[in-house]
């Protein structure tokens, strides 16, 4: 591993003192009662699209692959958990009856055969991995495997996700249909509504959060890392190396979708609802808009835009709901016109225009010494 310049160690040691913060400081003030139970909630909610966040940027950023498609392994992750909290409800539904409500209402009186094993936690958590990994395997090497990339490769991905979304919003499915799963009771004999579980859950998204960011941070530094960002920055160059760039290109979408959906799932029980809309293709739209924001291909970047945005759509959403579109779209402009390196390149661009005047400044200084 190279050894770690100034400004990386100044991210480490900032990503930890922020860590600790989130992880102990933060869940003590909610449990002293200074911190609200909304506000942790919340603030959990954040760090789940900041963890999608971070799969986007790994694809997009580091490898220069443009997904429109990361809200599907999101939703998802978040379907597989949604499945096993329904589970959870037990008789304690609407109708009183053993199986989600919504198949009361659609005439069924029995559970469908593969919504059984999902009331076990073991096997609801690997599926979490397992569908949207299969499906970023299967998608992934198709497209790979036929060199799309660029807008085809984006383009492609979107519609991936429209088509699905639309599959979901099908009552016959049987996953809920528009409104999808809500209602969820309990998560591993845990009270949902407790506030010690959601501590728990924020404490759970925290911790995942900070475990991508250190594995994706020491990838970054290997020799995989470098071919990574070789394949972004000249992918012609690096075949005539002798590299498979699909594989790499397969396993770093394989990785991204297997992030997006641990977010999904860590997003349902704190925000208690999964519906087709996550996986429209404006979602995905959103976590871009929080890549560019934030600076994409800083691993950091994403997390600020996505905390960042998502904050400022809480408040538009209180002070001025319909013109919520229109703040979104005139950021993504105002970004890539004017900062496209996003909110991280401020600092460094503070520093460029301090040295610009201080350089400008002494130059008279020195001209008007007269000359012997």
């Amino acid at each position: 591993m190279p050894s770690l310049s100034k400004r990386h160690k100044i991210e480490l040691i900032a990503v930890g003192v922020i860590a600790l913060f989130f992880i102990v400081i933060f869940p003590l003030l909610n449990a002293q009662g200074v911190v609200s139970n909304f506000t942790i909630n919340l603030w959990g909610k954040y760090l789940c699209y900041a963890l999608l966040a971070i799969s986007v940027d790994l694809l997009w950023g580091y490898t220069g692959l443009l997904s429109l498609g990361q809200a599907l392994f999101f939703s998802l992750g978040g379907y597989m958990m949604g499945m096993y909290l329904m589970r959870m409800i037990g008789d304690l539904g609407q109708y009183k009856k053993p199986i989600p409500d919504f198949l009361v209402f659609l005439g069924w009186t029995e559970l469908p055969e593969f919504w059984v094993p999902f009331a076990s936690f073991p096997f609801a958590a690997a599926m979490m991995m397992v569908v949207p990994g299969l499906l970023a395997l299967v998608f992934g090497f198709l497209a790979f495997r036929s060199r799309i990339k660029g807008v085809y490769f984006s383009i492609l991905t979107q519609a991936l996700t429209y088509g699905a979304s639309l599959m979901f919003f099908r009552n016959d499915m049987l996953m809920g249909g528009n409104n999808g799963f809500t209602d969820f009771k309990f998560i591993l004999g845990y009270d949902l509504r407790d506030a010690v579980t959601q501590r728990g859950l924020f404490i759970a998204t925290a911790v995942t959060l900070l475990v991508v960011y250190a594995a994706l941070r020491l990838l970054s530094y290997t020799k995989f890392g470098l071919v990574q960002r070789a394949i972004r920055d000249g992918e012609n160059r690096v075949l005539f190396s002798g590299y498979a760039t699909a594989h790499f290109k397969l396993f770093i979408f394989l990785v991204a979708a297997l992030i997006a959906a641990v977010a999904g799932a860590l997003y349902v029980p704190q925000v208690g609802i999964i519906n087709p809309s996550e996986m429209t293709p404006d979602k995905s739209l959103e976590a871009v808009v929080w890549c560019a924001v934030g600076g994409r291909a800083t691993l950091v970047g994403p997390i600020i835009g996505a905390i960042s945005v998502n904050a400022l759509k809480s408040w538009a959403s209180r002070a001025a709901p319909d013109y919520w579109l229109v703040i979104l779209g005139g950021l993504f402009v105002v970004v890539v016109l004017l900062l496209p390196g996003g909110i991280v390149s401020i600092p460094d661009r503070l520093k460029a225009l301090w040295k610009r005047l201080f350089k400008k400044s002494s130059v008279p200084a020195s001209d008007s010494t007269p000359s012997a």
